[in-house]
């Protein structure tokens, strides 16, 4: 998708479709009225009908409007002014843009009226936008022989002729770097596990490197039992396909400076070992490795947009099969760090492989850490399937990925770490278990990647709920969302900026 700045009234841009976003207000701005002028009253009428009520996502599509040169005019309500936020707008121009790909266009214009009394400012908005437009018009079809969904080939944002075109071009850049890493998260994931498994990862990871500017390593199986990682060896061990460690540094701030750590789970399929899955649990967990593909797309995105920070993106890349090497209930691992685990559930694996990862990462040096992981169906009973479970070591830290979350407009709720959960974990044979009771499971999983971290300043993210969509909806198309990438991108431009 090709995105620019086209400085031109409204109505004299030639496009397949004009999106213009509509608040939901008493009155037009006077860009709005202008443009109803032009439209000879019609979007005073609609608004008198009730058929243009302005409200978030509400769409009034138009496909005969001989005053303006585009074919069709897409009127997309985006709310009150005072009230949007980058997640309303998100919304609403995803819901605009699943719309209009339906079918095949050459070129997309949106139009979005940034009025005196908007919450968001210009750059903002535009970002946003973009971002939306980019992420609404790729579906997860990428095996069917007829497309359903038609990604953008050109989108032009508008902005008045006499507006500095500098800024806006800035933000249609950031927005565009920001819906392709989300769009690089998303495909990872939709993409089944015969083509996707921790080799082909490592290699997309790779190429992603050589693309972006990317230091990448790649351990081998030789490599990490050499650095002691026999805990995530023992889940992959029962699958013909060998694991891998990716490890991607940016170093944007120079060195010296502090070190921000991105951790993902990249469980490229869970049959759930020898505590076998059923079938419906086991449909969908090709997204398993969300965790990993979330790191990727945040890494990327983070070099493109050239920010001064320093960050290592870590991905422990495994699969959970069955076979007459898969570890069994009652084994004990030794992880990297010294601790040692006794297995009652293979199915609690996720964990496991994050475990020597964390405490990779802690030995390699870094200031602050943030893992992200599908970890447990405890964290979606808890919190739903749009909301992402925060869990911490350090309350501090922890706020600071909470408030780039809500800058961003995604969802996240923290949840204790009392010490009475660590309790459940306490083992008769070995250091620890791999799992505690039913009860608080999201909270114990945490507990447990808590013994990896050390004094590191860490938030555990469990993404299990929204990562992956089941089915789509106005808004969103259904499968893997791409989510968190934004919050990671936020959190990493402030990381450097907290230390310049």
């Amino acid at each position: 998708m090709h995105c620019e700045v086209a400085a031109a009234d409204w109505h004299t841009l030639d496009a397949d479709w004009l999106i213009v976003c509509v608040p939901q207000d008493n009155e037009f701005s006077s860009r709005l009225a202008a443009f109803d002028r032009t439209l000879g009253g019609t979007l005073s009428r609609l608004k008198e009908a009730g058929d243009l009520t302005g409200k978030p996502a509400d769409l009034v599509a138009l496909h005969d409007v001989p005053q303006i040169a585009a074919k069709r005019l897409l009127l997309v309500g985006v709310g009150t002014p005072e009230k949007l936020t980058r997640a309303a707008l998100m919304k609403a121009v995803q819901t605009a843009a699943r719309k209009v790909s339906e079918k095949q266009t050459s070129r997309i214009a949106v139009a979005i009226d940034q009025s005196s009394n908007a919450s968001l400012g210009s750059s903002e908005a535009i970002s946003t936008a973009v971002t939306a437009l980019a992420v609404g018009c790729v579906g997860q079809g990428l095996y069917q022989k007829e497309t359903k969904r038609f990604a953008f080939d050109k989108v032009s944002v508008l902005i008045a002729p006499t507006e500095d075109m500098r800024p806006a071009g800035e933000a249609v850049r950031r927005g565009q770097v920001l819906g392709e890493a989300m769009n690089l998260t998303r495909e990872l994931v939709n993409r089944p596990a015969c083509d996707v498994y921790p080799e082909s990862v490592a290699e997309t990871a790779q190429r992603v490197a050589g693309e972006t500017g990317l230091a990448c390593e790649v351990l081998d199986p030789q490599q990490i039992e050499a650095e002691r990682m026999g805990s995530l060896l023992a889940v992959a061990q029962g699958s013909d396909r060998p694991p891998r460690v990716v490890v991607l540094r940016y170093e944007g701030a120079g060195r010296g400076k502090s070190t921000l750590a991105l951790v993902g789970k990249g469980v490229t399929f869970d049959s759930g070992g020898l505590s076998l899955k059923p079938t419906e649990g086991m449909k969908d967990m090709k997204c398993d490795m969300a965790g990993a593909a979330t790191v990727l797309g945040a890494m990327a995105a983070i070099a493109r947009l050239g920010l001064p920070v320093n960050v290592v993106g870590y991905m422990g890349l495994v699969e959970n099969m069955i076979s007459g090497r898969s570890y069994k209930l009652g084994d004990v691992l030794h992880a990297r760090n010294g601790v040692t685990i006794e297995v009652l559930n293979t199915d609690a694996e996720g964990r496991l492989v994050l475990a020597d990862v964390l405490s990779y990462a802690v030995d390699h040096g870094c200031n602050h850490m943030v893992d992200l992981a599908t970890l447990t169906g405890a964290c979606v009973v808890a919190l739903g399937e749009d909301v992402t479970g925060a869990f911490t070591n350090d309350q501090a830290w922890c706020d600071a990925v909470l408030g780039a979350a809500k800058t961003v407009g995604e969802d996240v709720w923290q949840l204790p770490m009392l010490d009475g959960f660590a309790e459940q974990l306490k083992s008769d044979v070995a250091d620890c278990k791999n799992v505690g009771t039913r009860w608080g499971g999201a909270i114990t999983a945490a507990k447990f990647l808590e013994k990896f971290v050390g004094e590191t300043p860490w938030v555990h993210l469990d993404i299990a709920g929204p990562s992956f969509a089941s089915s789509g909806n106005a808004s969103r198309e259904g499968g893997a969302t791409g989510c968190m990438v934004r919050t990671l991108v936020e959190l990493a431009e402030r990381y450097g900026a907290a230390r310049e």
